[in-house]
């Protein structure tokens, strides 16, 4: 089919799902079905070329943050920010940002991919850089042993026609940046202080893998993290030392901000302006879910996201205070919860709310710790009207702790409507 006649189609399916609330991967799923090559198409003639973000977490905020650096350096760019990762939800994205004809106006795609399907996405549209974010223990159901998702990680990596960005503090980056230096490459790095690292009890939680991984990388870092203390970050880059504010306190999200910054430096012509740089990470949206704090029925919640052990225990480690007020949702999209015995709660020495369908596993694994809980309700809507009643009555902000299904759900119900943000 033509590119007007599937873009026409395919943006009205856009119409209609945005109708109902929430954002949706149909209208990319669509458009493939009716130009299955429309991402080659559109994406790989862009001046700058196509840059791919993937790792165990951290895609969608480094996306986030790398995109509003170069835009704040004058660049157009396409991205994918509602998270959509896989071959439908980039093409979805393509749907809202191209006119009717196809055309898309960008100068680079900066585009969030998942570690699964980077190799699919990549023999559709082929990346000039790809940056990896971490090799974390994940869902063990989805990809078994961190060994294969080295494996993935690699072969993603190779295909990159100029260069590849990885994060040094995690050895297992380390080792895969180095094979592809032997292989002739390019790997450049960013660096984080043994100052930084300390600011976060467990580190940045990298995955146990069982080959002897002994390896250096010849490039300098691109990009340093000095220093990160709560929603504060300062970042070595060149000759000067860029002081930041995060989306929401924790190291990771300062290793992101690092990131960030590395792919800007190889992309953008020139130095980046330190000042242009800590106005466009303090004005940048947060991305949905990681951080962000929602109203509902005159409450405030704060929303914090397990997708799995290291993104939880990074998100605990940045709490300095046991919260007020706590919520645990979690549904189906956790099948297996066994792994939150090996976490370290810190702070969080109550559990007010526990709702979804896992709800009873975790009052288990509170039970397990000597914690103790409140109501366990399983219905979701019921549980953000009782944890809002309560976070009126005493006068304090819900820390909410959710998986990204339940997230979903409850941004839903308090009337977010667009993954983006806005209501």
């Amino acid at each position: 089919m033509g590119k007007l006649p599937a873009f026409v189609i395919a943006k009205f399916v856009r119409f209609v799902t945005r109708l109902r609330g929430g954002g949706s991967a149909f209208p990319g799923l669509v458009l493939l079905r009716l130009r299955p090559a429309v991402l080659r198409e559109t994406l790989e003639s862009l001046p700058r070329g196509i840059v791919f973000v993937t790792g165990s977490n951290g895609k969608s905020t480094t996306t986030t943050m790398i995109t509003s650096v170069l835009r704040a350096h004058g660049l157009t760019v396409f991205s994918n920010p509602a998270g959509g990762n896989l071959p439908q939800g980039l093409a979805s994205a393509l749907v809202g940002a191209a006119s009717l004809r196809g055309r898309l106006s960008a100068d680079v795609a900066v585009l969030e991919v998942d570690e699964a399907y980077g190799g699919i996405i990549a023999d559709s549209i082929t990346p000039q850089w790809v940056v990896l974010t971490n090799l974390q223990v994940d869902q063990l159901n989805r990809f078994g042993e961190p060994e294969n998702v080295y494996r993935m990680m690699r072969d993603l990596a190779r295909r990159a026609t100029v260069g590849v960005l990885v994060n040094s503090a995690d050895p297992n980056l380390v080792a895969l940046g180095a094979e592809i230096e032997a292989a002739g490459g390019r790997v450049e790095n960013i660096d984080v202080s043994e100052g930084a690292l300390a600011s976060a009890s467990h580190g940045v939680v990298p995955a146990p893998l069982h080959a002897e991984l002994e390896a250096s990388l010849t490039s300098e870092p691109v990009a340093s993290l000095l220093h990160a203390e709560g929603s504060q970050a300062s970042i070595a880059l060149g000759e000067a030392e860029v002081s930041v504010s995060l989306p929401a306190p924790g190291l990771h999200y300062a290793v992101d901000a690092t990131l960030a910054l590395g792919v800007a430096s190889v992309l953008v012509d020139g130095v980046l302006a330190p000042d242009v740089v800590a106005q466009a990470l303090t004005d940048g949206a947060s991305v949905y879910g990681r951080g962000e704090t929602i109203a509902y029925r005159g409450a405030k919640l704060s929303l914090t996201m397990m997708k799995n052990l290291p993104s939880l225990q990074v998100n605990l480690d940045a709490m300095t205070d046991s919260p007020s007020l706590v919520w645990i949702a979690v549904d189906e999209g956790t099948p297996d919860p066994s792994w939150i015995y090996d976490v370290d709660l810190g702070p969080v020495d109550h559990v007010d709310v526990i709702s979804g369908t896992k709800a009873w596993q975790w009052a288990l694994f509170l039970e397990h710790r000597g914690i103790p809980y409140g109501e366990v309700i399983d219905d979701t809507a019921q549980a953000l009207i009782a944890v809002s009643d309560l976070a009126t009555q005493r006068d304090v902000v819900a820390q909410a702790i959710v998986n990204y299904e339940q997230m979903m759900v409850i941004r839903r119900l308090a009337g977010y409507k667009e993954l983006e943000g806005t209501r």
